[in-house]
């Protein structure tokens, strides 16, 4: 990607001949603490007060003590104190307010409903005051507008690392944070998984309870799905993507630190679940069974209703970043495929995850107010809720595999010095997938009995989903053929992902199909299936985009011998624990089981260790992740000699990303083109020597 230089230089400011000539510059102007952004009036400012913004004057409301008034005295710290105290004082009053001797329609005490819920409640409000979340509410009301140096403590500007656990607005810091969180998350997910695993593998001998694993089963299936979904679009979508299109910042950046710590307290709602009875019901938790389930399901409901807050709050941010926020000569045709596949993958989170959040609340409306929605005895519905539910489950496999199929796209003409195959068909893939995602829900029910006349034409949208998925897969094949790779850890997952994704994507093919799916349907070769999907494509992808964009998010280089070590190893495991389970469904298996016949005692041993050698080469990546960051080598601006907007920032990344927003002149891929500055330099050149040659003769 070429874009025209601001003023004077002619050459372009993306080429690696002078990014870090531009580079080092920014870097200067940000060392020195301006990073042009400087503040007339000083002090408190007053009516009169101006704030020089990029050399340019901006009057500023007056300025009511100090910047950042009340957030700086807010952090994590005072958010887990208030959130945990609220907690204790919402549940206190519920219990005390709550009849003796209460009890629901299935004579289960209501007193631990309630006192869990209003506990739930006070997490949620204590740690969004705590943190800081209403301070901009708060300012309204009262009319105290924000000033710029306000906007700057906001941002981060000065504070080092304190900021990181703040509410802070830069979308480089708030990267930061979604990748750390969703770290975390993934790490809970994949200890439950390793748990699951060693109750199947000891197979002489029950470990654990079946209250116990089946609330290990539902807990592990919701965590690993609210990571995945956030694993590629949190970090590298908020850090990178600004960057990517030319921009300063996202469209809202309050909003922004908003969903992450909304995910965050989430995040805490699950995990407290485990604790009074968990999630016995599967990940799905059927109405109206999981309606008999201990208040661990409370937990459960507010993780839902407060993720798809989050999840709805970051989709219209991105979108709206996209769209109005491209650098000057961005049009779509020279919009990097990773914008692409962030883009929709917001566009369907934002109309699925409401389906899923409705389900919930109704499902605690009919658990706590004594609603009929999903029983039919009162003339409810249990079709409502399955319907409901797969509106969104379907359309979030894709929110997963869209991000991490456009990184492996946006980075792979970078290490194979080629530009992408058939860019357009790669737009169109996306562009179906988007389409198609809200059509294929009700192939989850063939065997409920829901309209029968339905299933065949779901069959045939499901089946025409995987055209478009191949598209994506034939744009990644034919930008390797015949191209001269440059083999680092990014490109090895590149090779994972498309292998894995390749077996998935068949196996599904047989899944969709109504006969097929009268055999498989509740068989371990539907949990083999969609493990390929979300965690081989998915979560490899994510692997390769943080070690790709590892230089730029952390400043410095990611000990590539370890992390492929990591890599290669997960993958192995990887294979052996889901390619045993596709033998084991096959065979007969049912999931969800934690007692089974002798019959598939191989196939789960066999899986078993593949998942400790899956957990071993995840601790290895991470080792080499948080090693690297912590003494590893300094990044360059540019290792990867990319050409693209985000890698011609200074490393690390100045607070205002560019000085001058760049203008985009070309297509963001065109390696192996001439530079069209170099080609009319050469003309010259040439001119000039012809014209030597004719007054010589």
């Amino acid at each position: 990607m070429t874009i025209a230089p601001p003023r004077t230089t002619r050459r372009s400011s993306t080429t690696s001949r002078t990014s870090s000539r531009t580079g080092s510059a920014d870097a200067a102007r940000a060392n020195r603490g301006g990073a042009g952004l400087k503040q007339d009036g000083g002090g408190r400012g007053g009516s009169g007060a101006v704030a020089r913004v990029f050399g340019n004057p901006v009057p500023q409301p007056p300025q009511h003590g100090k910047p950042g008034g009340l957030l700086r005295h807010l952090n994590l710290g005072t958010a887990l104190l208030l959130g945990s105290a609220m907690a204790l004082g919402f549940g206190y009053l519920a219990n005390r307010l709550t009849k003796s001797g209460a009890t629901d329609a299935t004579f289960a005490p209501l007193a631990p409903e309630y006192t869990y819920l209003a506990g739930l409640f006070g997490w949620a409000l204590g740690f969004s005051i705590g943190i800081g979340a209403f301070d901009a509410p708060v300012r309204w009301l009262l009319g105290r507008e924000l000033t710029h140096a306000d906007a700057e403590y906001l941002a981060g500007k000065n504070l080092g690392w304190q900021r990181y656990f703040k509410y802070t607005t830069d979308h480089k810091v708030v990267g930061i944070q979604y990748l750390v969180a969703a770290m975390v998350t993934l790490g809970f997910g994949g200890l439950l998984a390793m748990l699951i695993r060693t109750e199947l593998g000891v197979t002489w001998a029950e470990v654990f309870t079946p209250s116990i694993y089946n609330s290990i089963i539902g807990t592990h299936g919701i965590a690993m799905i609210i990571a995945m979904i956030v694993i590629v679009m949190g970090p590298v979508g908020n850090f990178i993507v600004p960057m990517m299109i030319g921009a300063r910042d996202m469209a809202f950046p309050r909003l922004n630190a908003l969903s992450l710590w909304l995910f965050v307290i989430a995040v805490v709602c699950l995990i407290s679940s485990l604790f009074v009875g968990g999630v016995q019901d599967g990940w799905s938790v059927y109405q109206p069974l999981a309606a008999q389930s201990p208040p661990g399901m409370l937990g459960y409901q507010m993780t839902i209703i407060i993720f798809a807050i989050s999840t709805g709050v970051a989709s219209v941010n991105l979108i709206v970043t996209i769209l109005l926020m491209r650098a000057k000569g961005m049009t779509w045709v020279r919009t990097p495929i990773f914008v692409y596949g962030v883009f929709g993958a917001a566009i369907m989170g934002l109309y699925a995850f409401p389906f899923y959040q409705y389900s919930q609340l109704l499902a605690m409306s009919d658990r706590i107010l004594d609603t009929s929605f999903f029983v039919p005895l009162q003339g409810g519905s249990v079709w409502l809720y399955e319907n409901l539910f797969w509106l969104l489950g379907h359309p979030e496999v894709y929110v997963i595999l869209l991000p991490s199929t456009a990184i492996m796209l946006e980075l792979m003409p970078v290490f194979y010095r080629k530009p992408l195959f058939s860019f357009n068909f790669a737009i169109a893939g996306i562009v179906g997938v988007v389409a198609l995602s809200g059509l294929v829900w009700a192939h989850h029910m063939y065997m409920t009995g829901w309209a029968p006349s339905a299933n065949y034409p779901f069959m045939l949208s499901t089946e025409l989903i995987s055209i478009p998925v191949g598209f994506l897969v034939l744009v990644a094949i034919g930008t390797m053929w015949r191209g001269t790779v440059w083999t680092r850890l990014p490109v090895m997952a590149i090779y994972a992902l498309v292998f894995n994704k390749i077996i998935g994507g068949i196996t599904g093919i047989y899944l969709s199909d109504v006969p097929v799916d009268q055999y498989m349907h509740g068989s371990m070769f539907v949990v083999a299936h969609f493990h390929y999907m979300l965690m081989g494509a998915g979560l490899f992808g994510a692997m390769g985009g943080i070690a790709y964009f590892f230089p730029k998010m952390t400043g410095r280089m990611l000990d590539e011998r370890a992390g492929s070590i990591g890599l290669w190893t997960a993958f192995a495991g990887f294979q052996l624990t889901f390619g045993s389970m596709f033998v084991a469904g096959l065979q007969g298996q049912p999931r969800r089981v934690l007692q089974f016949d002798d019959l598939f005692n191989i196939s789960n041993w066999l899986s078993t260790i593949g998942a400790f050698v899956i957990g071993l080469g995840m601790l290895i990546f991470m080792g080499a992740i948080i090693s690297s960051w912590i003494a590893g080598k300094k990044a360059p601006a540019n290792p990867w000699g990319s050409k693209s907007l985000e890698w011609q920032t200074p490393t690390p990344v100045p607070l205002e990303n560019f000085r001058v927003l760049p203008v985009v002149t070309s297509r963001p891929y065109d390696y192996g083109v001439p530079d069209p500055y170099d080609a009319e330099m050469i003309a010259n050149e040439k001119a000039r020597e012809k014209q030597a040659a004719k007054v010589a003769v």
